[in-house]
């Protein structure tokens, strides 16, 4: 019995999965990061992450709604780890052990304006267990409609 809590603790520790998805958006970083950090706005764009309440701030917390790609929604809540202004927006949360996730969003200035990575780690003992491919349609849902907020945005302003 002692090994298979030590298996099963191990497995905890060491199972990894991570979901990646990145976009260029024509516009300056500055413009992204209005976007993406104004969460009392995200009902009028995104269509995966609901209602969010709190802000983004280093040791904040934020509870939102989730919805996958099937219809599925489920509340996430996390800490904020990091913020750096119009490059790095880091959250975590989970329940150790089980699953914890560590999700960034990282903006970066390119010549055709900005890139956008969304990158999500998840470690825990359910990982290997979960298809965690609706996470990547998830976020290319989300990055696609960030583009076309920030560009609404932006011709709005013209």
């Amino acid at each position: 019995m002692k090994k298979i809590i030590l298996g099963l603790i191990s497995l905890g520790l060491i199972s990894c999965a991570s979901v990646n998805n990145e976009i260029v958006i024509e516009a300056s970083p500055n413009e992204v990061w209005e976007v993406l950090t104004n969460t009392s706005a995200y009902a009028e764009w995104n269509p995966v992450i609901l209602d969010p309440q709190g802000t983004f701030i280093e040791g904040g917390k934020v509870v939102m709604q989730f919805k996958e790609p099937s219809g599925k929604q489920y509340e996430i809540k996390a800490k904020v780890k990091q913020v750096v202004p119009e490059k790095l927006l880091n959250q975590y949360g989970g329940t150790w052990g089980i699953i914890t996730f560590d999700h960034s969003y990282t903006l970066e200035q390119v010549p055709e304006g900005t890139k956008v990575t969304i990158h999500e780690d998840y470690k825990g003992l359910y990982v290997p267990f979960w298809d965690h491919s609706q996470m990547e349609v998830s976020y290319a849902k989300v990055n696609e409609a960030l583009k076309k907020r920030v560009l609404f945005l932006k011709n709005d302003k013209s």
